[in-house]
């Protein structure tokens, strides 16, 4: 049966109770490798609906429509910087062509691990499908920020569910992975998605004068704004094409989504010349911020903003300045300082 399959792996894993050829097709009558290997599928799954939709329809269609899969929140998260012209050409010309390449098929997350900037981690366990492996996939793909802040590897203080022994299943449901049958344009309009009340709703917070700052809070300041425990990973020139730079930094200002709020917000480094290779001037760049509001995965119980009034009330400590605003970029980032 080869080396990454073996009598016992087909007799622990149902998926393996069919053929190899039901799934990669090729010929398994033939004799010899060439032969054998004609019409083979390296990834059958890059197709949920004919490979994993015969015994998980539902699922797999779903999936077809999730953002894991359309990658849907990369090509909407730029696009009101360009002109109806530029975004023909940037689905044309860009986003099928590199940023639509990020999309994760259903054996990303349950075979084999996705290969990120050359890194291929190969199968998680022989053939065995997986469950969740989240060290050998959710790590990967948002290995740049997320997984690293919430782990501590960034530099800075590990998230408080991950030292609790959380993982991301805890708070990101199956449903938000797989797609409940929506397309959305990008995750802030997901209809399933993690909430700090979920867990911690206001009623049942403590003691009294815990209840009332976060009344007084409530609305007005995220809670990622207070609790975000260090600084995390902000980038800049990562999508010029001459390589990336990237600093920590805690940075707060106002929601860009929602001006009313004071949040942590994170810098999205797309410049006027981004891409100028691709023929798109960006006729609307300052339509949209560089800045914008992020949930760092570092989060702790107490923090210098939860310890004293005066970082932010006093101090301003880590608010949004003018001056630091990287040169050239959106005007729309005025609107941000607090």
């Amino acid at each position: 049966m080869g080396f990454v399959v073996s009598k016992d792996l087909i007799a622990r894993d149902p998926h393996l109770q069919n053929e190899c050829t039901s799934c990669h097709k090729g010929n398994a009558a033939a004799k010899d490798q060439k032969a054998a290997h004609a019409g083979l599928i390296d990834r059958p799954s890059d197709d949920p609906e004919a490979a994993c939709g015969t015994c998980h329809p539902e699922i797999a269609k779903n999936y077809t429509l999730s953002l894991h899969y359309t990658a849907a929140g990369m090509k909407h998260g730029v696009s009101g910087r360009f002109s109806e012209a530029e975004k023909k050409t940037f689905d044309a010309k860009v986003f099928e062509q590199s940023c639509r390449s990020c999309h994760a098929s259903c054996g990303d997350c349950h075979v084999k691990s996705p290969v990120v900037s050359g890194v291929n981690l190969g199968l998680m366990n022989g053939h065995q499908f997986a469950r969740k492996d989240e060290s050998k996939t959710c790590a990967l793909c948002h290995g740049g920020r997320v997984y690293p802040e919430f782990t501590g590897e960034y530099g800075g203080t590990p998230d408080v569910h991950y030292r609790k022994g959380m993982t991301c299943a805890d708070c990101h449901p199956a449903e938000q992975f797989h797609g409940d049958g929506k397309a959305y344009p990008d995750r802030t309009k997901v209809a399933v998605k993690p909430s700090c009340v979920t867990c911690h709703p206001l009623e049942y917070l403590g003691k009294d004068s815990t209840k009332q700052t976060h009344e007084t809070h409530d609305g007005r300041v995220s809670c990622s704004a207070c609790h975000t425990a260090s600084s995390y990973r902000q980038c800049s020139s990562c999508h010029l094409g001459e390589g990336a730079r990237s600093s920590p930094a805690i940075v707060l200002g106002k929601n860009p989504r929602n001006l009313k709020e004071l949040t942590t917000l994170r810098l999205i480094p797309t410049v006027r010349d981004t891409f100028q290779k691709a023929g798109i001037a960006q006729a609307n760049f300052d339509a949209l911020p560089n800045y914008w509001n992020t949930v760092p995965h570092n989060i702790a119980k107490r923090t210098d903003r939860t310890r004293d009034c005066n970082t932010c009330h006093q101090e301003g400590l880590y608010y949004l300045e003018a001056k630091m605003l990287p040169p050239g970029s959106s005007k729309k980032n005025l609107d941000l300082i607090p």
